[in-house]
């Protein structure tokens, strides 16, 4: 009779960030300039890629799926948490928790593999370079995007499916700007241990393969740079590789502290500025690290400009 009164709960309340008052305003401004930065930024590479035929090649293949799932991984997070700036009811109902946490991990773990199908690229380019035409072709780089973003759907549904066999009935306060999924287990009048597992196992299992390839691929081509007695080919070599390393790390950092700790007792608040990193400030630095060293995106951005003056 007890368990036929509980009432389910259909929406949450999302605290987001933690402010006074007086910054209201200025915050607001500041995380508007950087989503429409963040979406300029990255649709414009991705439609420079798009438009100039001589950077239709799997390493800018790459790089312009890349920023295009930067641009879904800001679009999915920050115009919600912009409009809970100035709304009293910081509600979100279970339905769109479910969107948004389904996207998210669609945009999370495809990036995931992108950035595990660079540095195989990057290996065969440097470790290869004679065989590189035959090895990493257009059709093996499209099949490596589509299944990068397959699996990223896949990973999604499993988890979403899971968290059907959750009840919420009490608690609905998310300590979050946006509906995640370890805040959801905290909230669960069910049992969230299979679900946990089910993080645990591939989550981690996902970020432990991509990051394998990452680490194999680059020992490898530093093995093979190490090698080489031209400085301007080790010069090369590095300026190509530095970008995809420096995102690589600042990427995978928060993700394997916020995915990969089952029963961690990190607070709320250091749990929100590593969401806050990986979901805001990540798509936001990434076509700067690729777009600023890479000299091809350059000459191909001033061709467009000097056509268009």
């Amino acid at each position: 009779m007890e368990k036929e009164n509980i009432t389910l709960l259909t929406e949450f309340v999302l605290t987001g960030l933690k402010y006074q008052p007086q910054w209201q305003i200025p915050l607001f401004l500041v995380f508007l300039v950087v989503y429409l930065i963040t979406a300029v930024g990255n649709l414009g590479l991705t439609a420079l890629i798009w438009n100039d035929s001589q950077l239709h090649i799997p390493m800018y293949l790459f790089l312009g799926s890349l920023a295009l799932v930067d641009t879904s991984i800001s679009s999915t997070v920050t115009p919600k948490m912009l409009v809970n700036f100035f709304i009293k009811s910081k509600t979100i109902s279970l339905s769109e928790c479910m969107v948004q946490f389904f996207s998210f991990t669609v945009s999370a773990t495809t990036e995931c593999f992108l950035l595990a199908s660079m540095a195989y690229d990057r290996y065969v380019a440097i470790c290869n370079p004679l065989l590189y035409p035959v090895i990493m072709t257009n059709r093996l780089c499209m099949r490596l995007l589509v299944s990068s973003f397959v699996g990223g759907v896949l990973h999604a549904f499993i988890h979403i499916g899971f968290l059907f066999r959750l009840t919420f009935c009490s608690y609905n306060t998310i300590h979050n700007f946006y509906c995640d999924i370890m805040p959801l287990f905290k909230l669960s009048c069910t049992d969230p241990f299979i679900n946990i597992l089910m993080v645990f196992i591939f989550s981690g299992s996902i970020q432990v393969f991509t990051i394998l390839i990452v680490l194999i691929s680059y020992t490898l081509v530093l093995l093979t740079i190490l090698k080489k007695k031209s400085v301007q080919g080790i010069r090369k070599a590095f300026s190509t590789c530095g970008a995809h390393l420096l995102s690589v790390s600042l990427y995978y950092g928060p993700l394997l502290f916020m995915y990969i700790r089952p029963g961690s007792t990190q607070s709320d608040d250091h749990d929100m500025m590593d969401s806050l990193f990986y979901t805001v400030i990540i798509p936001l630095l990434n076509p700067i690290i690729y777009s600023l060293r890479n000299k091809k995106v350059i000459d191909s951005l001033m061709k467009i400009l000097k056509r268009n003056i």
